[in-house]
């Protein structure tokens, strides 16, 4: 009876009358065109043309619509095909190897047993508070390692996150029993085995936080590309469109292009352009987070406060 009584009273208070259930849903609403708004804002920007944006500036509804922007980006396929293949890949990779490398340190620094777990948790902790700065990092991935021109320099400098390791251990910390990994020890399965038959079965909302985290990293940067890339075939999808924002003559010494700076200079609608650029950029992440929405929002309660 007094078991029942308690769920009740749980039960109540747990309980939002229609009123503050209206009111979030008002709240939630408004956030979410805050998010939305930008992007279609952007977008209809792009599809409109040269000449309305000059006489009326940006519009949310066009007074002319034009898709020279886009035709531009078209007629530039070749270069960007293969700078999109550049992104997919270190995308890919990255983030696989990220995800594989940031957990299993993870899963290490949450064993109590460990030896080295004071030694590495310093590892991690450092960086997270000193940085070395561009320089030494330009001189052991470039002089040292030879990462120059390879698209491991593009790979490595964002493989592994002290935040991210943070991250992991305090979820496998608190999520993992200790019981589950010791029964797996008097079985005699090695560590390999536990982590791999046992660990990763249960922990797919971190590995997915991990994952998003490391797409959008990677995905998005195009300061590695332009630091240590001359190659044009290695150039990410990032660095080059933020190439052809700022620097015209890039296309125009492109030989596939065929045109002139003078050519490029008049045909180039650079606003609508530099719009569509922008909507290129953040389609392809936009549509992959629903995939990893599931997990991604039950990996931000790590942490949080149980009943």
């Amino acid at each position: 009876m007094k078991n029942k009584r308690n769920q009740n009273m749980v039960s109540k208070l747990n309980q939002i009358n229609k009123s503050t259930n209206f009111l979030f849903n008002i709240i939630f609403i408004i956030i979410s065109l805050i998010s939305i708004i930008p992007f279609v804002f952007v977008f209809m920007i792009s599809i409109t043309s040269e000449s309305s944006i000059a006489r009326n500036g940006y519009q949310f509804i066009p007074n002319e619509f034009s898709n020279n922007a886009y035709l531009f980006l078209w007629n530039e396929k070749n270069i960007i095909f293969n700078a999109l293949g550049v992104s997919v890949l270190v995308t890919i990779v990255g983030t696989i190897l990220g995800v594989l490398l940031t957990t299993a340190l993870g899963y290490v620094l949450s064993r109590p047993q460990y030896k080295l777990k004071g030694f590495l948790t310093w590892v991690v902790f450092i960086p997270m508070i000193f940085n070395g700065g561009m320089v030494a990092s330009y001189v052991v991935n470039a002089n040292i390692l030879r990462l120059k021109n390879t698209l491991w320099a593009l790979i490595l400098p964002l493989l592994v996150s002290s935040f991210n390791v943070v991250i992991t251990k305090t979820f496998f910390k608190t999520t993992v029993p200790d019981s589950i990994i010791e029964s797996a020890k008097i079985d005699g399965a090695s560590q390999l085995n536990i982590f791999a038959r046992i660990v990763v079965p249960i922990s797919k909302p971190v590995f997915a936080t991990i994952g998003l985290f490391l797409t959008f990293a990677f995905w998005n940067d195009w300061f590695q590309s332009s630091l240590y890339i001359t190659n044009s075939k290695l150039t990410s999808l990032q660095a080059l469109l933020n190439n052809i924002q700022k620097n015209i003559e890039y296309l125009a010494n492109n030989p596939s292009a065929g045109l002139s700076i003078q050519q490029y200079v008049s045909q180039m609608p650079t606003e609508s352009v530099r719009m569509a650029i922008a909507v290129v950029i953040v389609l392809p992440i936009a549509c992959a987070y629903p995939f990893f929405q599931k997990y991604f929002v039950t990996g931000l309660t790590i942490g949080a406060v149980k009943g």
